[in-house]
């Protein structure tokens, strides 16, 4: 029985791997070889992405490396494609696991021809219309008040999805985060809203930050249930976001889940020196040996089914291989054309947005064209 406004977090898993409660049926190890090769592979795009930002390919990344486990298990906990997803800028382990390609996130982050966003969005803030994962936002909680209005919009039209709402603990400081969780609270919508509490806005301590507890004690404030899990347990996430998602969707209304994490990378690149500014480096080392990676290898070893080192080289090697490919192929398209900047916007170009076209025209072609 998963309960609600626990005092600590939900767990299945021991930090060493060894189960503390008895395994769900669905956890095979074939299951659990899977959940692997996909954390595995986001960790290894957080590395080789900070290397692209290095060589000045791109302008921005947000690392999501010590959270893989809750990312991961976010996305196998509901309905890919039809369930709606409005998630903040960490998750790209939430994309991975959801099935967005890597080429089409690679794309997005240099900004080229093969950019679904057609160069338009920030770079890491990609999106999918197929996976129904909307557009991501660098406006702290901006994301929740829309996701709200998408969840009572279900509940309107009856349909039988859910929107699923991703944050960060920092995002639960802004007033759009009181205001979309009290709307959808109000509404009695569809939402699931998902804390993935690493532990620090920015440089901002969780304990600088609110005089709560927890996060997920908050929900009580807007008639909603709150669960707590242990963010780095990929079954446990997985079982509470799943009977979270499953809650929600039989027609009860809102849930929070927070998912106890941390980031042990930087912020973003705009941070490169965190361990030094304002975090110890004793505190980043106590959750390095708490690796959500490090422990399902660890409950694989415990069911007889050991991940080995050669096994996981040859992982890490084939995902480099694959970015590396996707790189260049994105690459050797090119950047977006101009004329972008005249589409996708009006069915019918305004007479002023015409002759604003005429003229860059004439002075791209050098009045050839």
């Amino acid at each position: 029985m998963i309960e609600p406004f626990t005092p600590e977090p939900i767990r299945w898993v021991a930090e060493d791997g060894t189960p503390v409660r008895p395994l769900p049926e669905r956890f095979t190890p074939e299951l659990l070889r899977e959940l692997h090769r996909v954390m595995v592979q986001a960790r290894e795009f957080d590395k080789k992405l900070i290397n692209l930002l290095r060589m000045g390919r791109t302008t921005f990344y947000a690392q999501s490396s010590g959270m893989e486990a809750t990312q991961v298990g976010l996305a196998r906990s509901i309905r890919v494609g039809h369930d709606w997803v409005w998630p903040y800028y960490r998750d790209q382990a939430l994309g991975l696991a959801m099935g967005v390609p890597l080429f089409e996130m690679i794309s997005q982050c240099l900004g080229t021809n093969t950019d679904t966003c057609r160069g338009r969005q920030m770079p890491h803030h990609f999106a999918s219309r197929r996976y129904n994962f909307v557009s991501i936002s660098s406006s702290i909680a901006s994301q929740v008040p829309p996701a709200a209005g998408s969840a009572m919009a279900q509940k309107y039209l009856g349909t039988d999805e859910i929107t699923v709402c991703t944050f960060g603990d920092g995002a639960t400081s802004e007033g759009d985060w009181h205001a979309g969780l009290n709307m959808a609270g109000a509404a009695k919508a569809p939402a699931l809203f998902i804390c993935e509490n690493n532990q620090w806005a920015i440089s901002t301590s969780i304990r600088e930050q609110t005089a709560s507890e927890t996060i997920h004690i908050k929900a009580k404030a807007y008639g909603m249930p709150g669960f707590y899990v242990d963010g780095n347990d990929i079954v446990a996430v997985m079982e509470v976001c799943a009977h979270a998602a499953e809650w929600v969707r039989a027609g009860n209304g809102p849930a929070l889940v927070e998912c106890l994490t941390y980031r042990v990378g930087s912020h973003s690149n705009a941070d490169a020196d965190a361990e030094k500014q304002y975090r110890s480096r004793e505190e980043v080392e106590a959750w390095v040996a708490r690796d959500p990676i490090t422990r399902i290898e660890g409950l694989l070893a415990y069911l007889g089914h050991p991940v080995t080192a050669e096994e996981r080289a040859a992982l890490i090697s084939e995902t480099h291989r694959q970015i590396d490919e996707d790189v260049q192929r994105a690459l050797d398209s090119g950047e977006p054309d101009w004329r972008i900047i005249f589409e996708d916007v009006y069915a019918d170009m305004p007479t002023h947005l015409r002759d604003q076209e005429a003229f860059l025209r004439a002075e791209q072609t050098g009045g050839q064209g």
